[in-house]
């Protein structure tokens, strides 16, 4: 005997109507009565579980992502800190090749009859950085920022801006260190066998952010006015904790903001027969 599709009970083959609760047999399995009312409440039940489900998923996925977000800002920042310092290691290798070129590294600036900064050092080494042709292009007849040159300001080489500084696009992120007894001394040259200090002792590019300097500027950070890291108009980095230096002997290394002022000054020189602390 079939069972009710109501109330499960047995009824006879050819009822129309259940003796045991009254219900249309045929209406009740067709979906329309309380079986139909049962499959619906399944189906409200298999909806609302996927739901929470999928709630459950977001949620842990929200949790997941802010968990995961500082080691991907981290990793980030990283990566940009590994270019900045291989920006760095271009510029030096470039300088290397100037002084194997010219036997001397070049000026912090080349200037006029009245003694005033023309060109900068970082246009001087642009044949040694593949920018020929943008070094061809430049009017050593002219200032920096004279008609001709000042077109050339927006098409800086990308090794000068450091890539944490989004906002670099005409300013460069490295200056020279700038000082009577440094590499760079203002229009005359130092030779390798004057840094007399060592050159794994002598710094001679930093990161300089803050100072925004025009990449084809003849200027550079005079360490008299600006001696201490961190300086906005000194050096500074958007590194957190310290400021990366390129060496005289081509190498680059991370320096704390905390590091002692008499190792740093005797970094900045190149005869001043000091020796550097730990750093």
């Amino acid at each position: 005997m079939p069972a009710c599709p109501a109330c499960a009970e047995q009824i006879p083959a050819s009822a129309e109507t259940c003796p045991h609760c009254g219900i249309d047999v045929h209406y009740s399995s067709t979906g329309g009565g309380p079986a139909g009312g049962k499959k619906t409440s399944g189906l409200m039940v298999v909806l609302m579980v996927a739901g929470g489900a999928f709630g459950v998923l977001v949620i842990c996925g929200g949790i997941l992502a802010a968990l995961l977000l500082p080691a991907m800002q981290s990793a980030r920042e990283a990566a940009r800190r590994s270019q900045c310092m291989n920006n760095l290691k271009q510029i030096g290798l470039a300088l290397h090749n100037y002084h194997d070129a010219n036997g001397s590294f070049p000026p912090a600036y080349i200037a006029d009859a009245s003694g005033k900064p023309m060109h900068s050092w970082r246009v001087l080494i642009l044949p040694y950085l593949e920018q020929h042709g943008l070094y061809n292009e430049y009017d050593f007849s002219e200032p920096w920022d004279g008609p001709n040159n000042s077109r050339l300001m927006a098409r800086m080489p990308r090794v000068y801006a450091c890539p944490s500084d989004s906002a670099a696009s005409t300013t460069t992120d490295y200056a020279g260190v700038l000082g009577e007894h440094c590499v760079f001394r203002g229009t005359l040259p130092v030779t390798m066998s004057s840094i007399t200090d060592g050159t794994s002792n002598t710094l001679l590019v930093g990161e300089a952010v803050g100072a925004k300097i025009p990449w084809m500027k003849p200027a550079d950070i005079d360490i008299d006015k600006h001696p201490a890291l961190g300086d906005p108009d000194g050096f500074t980095s958007n590194h957190a904790g310290g400021v990366n230096f390129l060496h005289c002997d081509a190498s680059v290394r991370f320096i704390s903001l905390s590091v002692n002022p008499q190792t740093l000054k005797a970094l900045y020189t190149r005869d001043g027969n000091e020796v550097p602390g730990s750093y």
